[in-house]
């Protein structure tokens, strides 16, 4: 008996996780996304800043910033999509949530804030 509700509940197991199917994501926005800053200092030296949002499909996304090649500061972010605009809220309190929009007419695409200004690239 004992061996029968083993193969059971084995097959119920087995039957449960095929029926379930995680939806597939292709928004538009997937992918790695960058601002890249370079300011020259007084003693013309050169000094770059570099960020980087890095989308994924589960809505879910990484946030690194760089200064010349080292890395920072990095957090995690969440992100949705409505009618096209989207809503980035990071982690960590020490960064500002944003909303953007895609501008796919242009080559590369480009995130841009609300005032038109842009906020990233796609890599």
């Amino acid at each position: 008996m004992k061996k029968l509700f083993s193969l059971l509940s084995i097959i119920g197991i087995v039957a449960i996780s095929n029926c379930s199917r995680i939806p597939e994501n292709n928004d538009p926005i997937l992918g790695i996304w960058a601002r890249t800053q370079i300011s020259t200092l007084e003693d013309k030296s050169a000094e770059s800043t570099r960020e980087e949002w890095i989308f994924n499909d589960v809505y879910l996304g990484r946030y690194q910033s760089y200064s010349n090649s080292k890395l920072v500061f990095y957090t995690d972010f969440k992100w949705s999509v409505d009618n096209g605009t989207y809503t980035i809220i990071y982690g960590d309190p020490q960064v500002t949530d944003v909303t953007v929009n895609m501008e796919k007419a242009n080559e590369p695409e480009i995130l841009t804030l609300e005032n038109g200004s842009v906020f990233a690239t796609r890599e």
